[in-house]
């Protein structure tokens, strides 16, 4: 079996961030996105993955390539001369992925449990030329919803419905069989307004119900929210890959390399990368802490994001969804409330209005 990750443009929602890597390999629960994609592509069948992207293809490939041996899945790249929406590059790849199988479409941003081998059991046992994954919400009005029967064939989409007509959203991921691709023209178009009503008019489109947590993670916030749902996950699934110990509240990860002081209290829902160094009285919640990270004593982090190589100094604040770029170093003492720093700079200031970006 084949599938494709749309992994998109720029990422600017996550920006400062994708200013140093593309956002699809920004580590998640200290694992590239992609790669927990990847992953569950390789346990539902997949042997080959396409990436279609148009943003710094070779930094993606050249990345990859390690990934492709430790994984045993081909990986190769379909580079977009312009923006192509999320059905053209199908259309882009069909050489590849029309050998006569269904194949799965992914957004790079999603994170979830992966039901994949099950949605494409489901695929088969409906006859479905396509099937999209569906997550429950608790306000659709914020969506667009898909409509369907009791068998799970979809009827229509509403686009942020006035009234309720259903709890259900489109996931980002799909199942698709080859002759799909005859109804997608070679240019810049979308599969969810194009593509899907067009099978939707054939009913032969249906929905399967995600099992277990959702989010997309394109923006700090919902990517923050979206590693505590992960590592909940986790705790339930495969709790061994926790951090434990009398320095941890909650579920947190962190990398073997990393090391961390006395008296440090850290949790809920924390990632701490490579190679990073915690001193001693520490206090994070709910943060991720990208590979190098140093952060002396005293320190406290909340609802953040800390780029790669960067340092925290003594009594330093960081809380409200900052997003720290790489190589970024804060002075003693220094608060920031919601700041936004691009990449290699010196923080000598505090920052109190929340929005504040540091260019």
């Amino acid at each position: 079996m084949k599938a494709l990750i749309l992994v998109g443009g720029y990422g600017t929602r996550l920006r400062p961030l994708t200013l140093t890597v593309p956002k699809p390999i920004i580590d998640f629960a200290n694992k590239p996105m992609i790669i927990h994609q990847i992953e569950a592509l390789k346990s539902a069948g997949v042997t080959e993955v396409v990436l279609a992207i148009n943003y710094q293809p070779q930094v993606m490939m050249d990345f990859l390539k390690e990934w492709e041996q430790k994984l045993g899945v081909k990986i190769s790249c379909s580079q977009e001369t312009e923006p192509m929406g999320t059905a053209g590059p199908l259309a882009l790849a069909r050489d590849i992925l029309d050998d006569g199988q269904p194949f799965f479409v992914l957004n790079s941003d999603v994170i979830c449990e992966f039901p994949l081998r099950d949605m494409l059991k489901f695929h088969q046992s409906h006859q479905a030329e396509g099937t999209i994954l569906v997550t429950k919400v608790d306000d659709p009005s914020k969506y667009g919803v898909v409509v369907t029967d009791d068998s799970g064939q979809v009827e229509r989409f509403v686009e942020k419905p006035k009234t309720f007509v259903g709890d259900k959203i489109n996931a980002g991921i799909y199942v698709l069989e080859p002759r799909v691709l005859d109804r997608i023209e070679l240019r810049p178009t979308s599969i969810e307004k194009e593509t899907f009503p067009l099978i939707v008019r054939d009913k032969r489109l249906f929905a399967f119900t995600l099992p277990g947590y959702w989010m997309d993670v394109g923006q700090p916030k919902d990517y923050l929210s979206g590693l505590g749902l992960h590592l909940s996950s986790l705790r339930e699934h495969d709790a061994s890959q926790l951090a434990e110990g009398s320095n941890f509240v909650g579920n947190n990860i962190v990398h073997p390399t990393a090391t961390i002081g006395k008296d440090c209290k850290i949790g809920p829902n924390v990632s701490i990368g490579i190679e990073c160094v915690i001193a001693d009285g520490v206090r994070i919640s709910n943060c991720v802490l990208l590979h190098r990270v140093k952060v002396k004593n005293y320190a406290r982090m909340a609802d953040s994001i800390i780029g790669w190589g960067s340092s925290i100094g003594q009594w330093a604040r960081i809380e409200n969804k900052s997003v720290i770029g790489e190589d970024v170093h804060v002075r003693e003492e220094i608060f920031m409330n919601g700041t936004i720093v691009l990449p290699h700079k010196e923080i000598k200031e505090s920052q109190h209005d929340p929005g504040t970006i540091i260019m």
